[in-house]
């Protein structure tokens, strides 16, 4: 484990007074729908605002529309808006992954076609990786890629695939050859490309984020495919340390949970001891995602770390969603007049996903001790 303890330099501390400044002018409070972290609401107009404040596609490479800055100066503008549970639901996934993804395995037609889009909020991605029956098993992944003259045909189905219906573009982990691992490779979809039929799911909370993909004889282009053949896996293992790693593990809950904190210091006798348990726990876990930040900067994949964080943070999201609602003195109503209290009630009925999006806590550990064995 090589977590190394550190802090902000005076102008990382500057963006981030920067970027406060900002959101209170264009994210006011009661203008907004208050969202649960990286789950927030879909706004590509918000999207689009901040692409134009040059915060997003932070460290993409100037010459494709990026900003060439570090991942530390992401994860600082990143904190500020998911402690306001601002709609950063359009450009997430693309900007989180698939834009570091594709300047890293992409084609320079592939850089220059998708990452201006993505720095300028215009793209959105999605994550094609589940599937029925697969679980958080990826390794065993079926709808298949055949290829033809020109690309490749796709049929199969993935499911529980975030934000597609909304997305511009779908990054679909297909298998292509019989190799558990070696055999898979991923591709840039178009959303509206024909053949794919894209199927919402409700989920408890009435949402309908989550999706299915269906694909029937679906063409892709060859210059669609992001990597070598069979590099799938490897690459989206890379990813792995930017999806699990950073503060949107912990920071679910942000909004609600400095409305409450604020609420609980102005009562007398208050819940010091417990409050400051949350304290500890939080400006720990900042400080590893800051250290992880710091290792992608260096080149480093730290992929153990960032499931152990994953592994331990979002357990504490759900530990301060169980901590407000036994404070709260009464089950939070979904039709409530009071936006905090929606998002609680909202809160609990998603919080169980928490610990299985991005992978299983059990697959989490599997992963830890292997790399903990692997660097002894």
């Amino acid at each position: 484990m090589r977590l190394t303890a550190t802090e902000l330099s005076p102008a990382e501390r500057a963006l981030k007074q920067e970027v406060r400044e900002w959101l209170d002018e264009r994210l006011p409070e009661g203008s907004y729908p208050l969202g649960l972290g990286m789950g927030g609401a879909v706004d590509p107009e918000f999207s689009r605002d901040l692409g134009a404040q040059g915060w997003i596609g932070m460290s993409l490479p100037r010459e494709y529309g990026g900003h060439g800055r570090t991942a530390v100066d992401r994860l600082v503008v990143v904190e500020e808006l998911l402690a306001r549970g601002a709609p950063v639901g359009y450009h997430w996934i693309a900007d989180r992954q698939f834009g570091p993804g594709i300047a890293v395995n992409g084609t320079e037609w592939q850089k220059e076609t998708f990452l201006p889009g993505i720095a300028s909020g215009e793209y959105s991605f999605s994550i094609g990786m589940s599937e029925p029956d697969s679980g958080s098993d990826l390794a065993s992944v079926r709808t298949r890629a055949e290829q033809v003259d020109g690309g490749w045909r796709i049929n199969g189905t993935k499911i529980w695939t975030t934000g597609a219906y909304t997305a511009t573009h779908i990054v679909a982990l297909l298998r292509t050859s019989e190799d558990r691992h070696r055999g898979m490779t991923q591709f840039i979809i178009d959303r509206h490309t024909p053949g794919l039929t894209v199927s919402p799911i409700e989920f408890i909370d009435g949402t309908k984020d989550f999706c299915e993909l269906s694909f029937v004889d679906v063409f892709v282009p060859d210059d669609r495919r992001l990597g070598e053949v069979g590099a799938g896996w490897s690459q989206n293992t890379g990813e792995l340390a930017l999806e699990r790693g950073g503060v949107d593990r912990w920071m679910s809950v942000m909004a609600l949970l400095d409305r409450w904190v604020r609420q609980e210091a102005q009562r007398p006798g208050g819940h010091a001891a417990e409050l400051g348990a949350l304290t500890a726990r939080a400006w720990a876990f900042r400080g590893m995602s800051l250290a992880v930040a710091r290792m992608v900067d260096a080149g480093q994949y730290p992929v153990t770390e960032a499931a152990l964080i994953k592994e331990m943070a979002t357990r504490f999201e759900q530990d301060c969603t169980d901590l407000m609602v036994r404070r709260w003195g009464r089950t939070p109503r979904p039709d409530s007049d009071d936006p905090y209290e929606r998002l609680l009630a909202t809160a609990v009925q998603v919080a169980p996903a928490w610990t299985i999006r991005g992978g299983t806590n059990e697959i989490l550990r599997s992963v830890i001790s292997k790399g903990l064995r692997k660097n002894a």
